[in-house]
């Protein structure tokens, strides 16, 4: 069968996607997210309590819906990008890239020899549907998305070297990391901070890659997307619920103290 990633086909024909970030670290609610029509959806590894068996888990729960997951490791490490990959992750974002000599490197995890080092196992693996997929070792490499984070002030003065690496399709502006590294800890909407993610949005445009960030802001989603963010995530699910959560209790309390029916004795 060909090689197919329909969120990297998208991102090369530069088709807007919209995304929701999953931190809950849960199956269930990865599922209940993927019925929302969402483009992709982040499982994360990094910032969520997620290993490989539970984002496995994700993988599984949202198989059966459009939107595409992409996976983020907790770190750009060779062995368990293998791992990723071997269950059957197909578009990888990875965090803290700061040069084009990492960016080269990670590339090379993603592909199998001799175009890489990526370690061969697939008549195993859930990527090749256990050698269900025949064929899997000659569209592996062309199958993988790889997206790479730019996200400090390294990054942003190494990133056309960084988009210029074969085999990144897109890079992803992390906006926390990168104010924290400008000096402006906890405050990503600083003038200074958006004027760098701005420059930094397109300058990966012009270089034909792929533009991506997350924000809650429905203002700013809507500017990255007219900057040319190809990729966009729009919310997290922890923080929704979180916000719904605490709304509901507040619009109780504001009302008084409500009754509690206690159940009757009789069963």
């Amino acid at each position: 069968m060909p090689a197919s990633n329909p969120f990297k086909t998208a991102l090369a024909a530069r088709r807007p996607q919209i995304g929701l970030w999953l931190s809950m670290a849960e199956p269930y609610l990865a599922e209940v997210s993927a019925t929302a029509g969402f483009d992709w959806l982040l499982i994360d590894g990094e910032h969520a309590p997620n290993d490989v068996r539970s984002i496995l888990a994700q993988l599984q729960a949202v198989s059966a819906y459009p939107s595409a997951p992409v996976v983020r490791a907790v770190a750009g490490d060779v062995p368990l990008i293998k791992q990723l990959l071997d269950i059957g992750a197909t578009t990888l974002l990875v965090p803290m890239v700061d040069t084009a000599e990492q960016a080269r490197m990670l590339v090379s995890a993603t592909r199998y020899p001799p175009q890489g080092i990526r370690g061969v196992g697939s008549a195993v693996v859930r990527a090749s549907r256990w050698s269900g997929r025949t064929d899997y070792l000659d569209v592996a490499d062309d199958e993988v998305c790889l997206l790479v984070q730019a996200e400090t002030v390294t990054a942003l003065a190494n990133l056309e070297e960084i988009c210029a690496v074969d085999g990144i399709d897109g890079v992803f502006i992390g906006p926390a990391d990168l104010a924290a590294s400008m000096g402006h800890r906890g405050n990503p909407g600083h003038p200074e901070v958006q004027a760098a993610i701005e420059n930094a949005m397109r300058t990966i445009v012009a270089s034909g890659k792929a533009a991506g960030t997350l924000t809650s802001d429905a203002a700013l989603a809507r500017r990255y997307l007219e900057l040319g963010c190809t990729f966009v995530a729009t919310g997290v699910d922890v923080l929704l619920f979180a916000k719904a959560a605490r709304q509901l209790a507040a619009s109780f309390r504001e009302e008084g103290a409500v009754p509690v029916q206690r159940p009757s004795a009789a069963y």
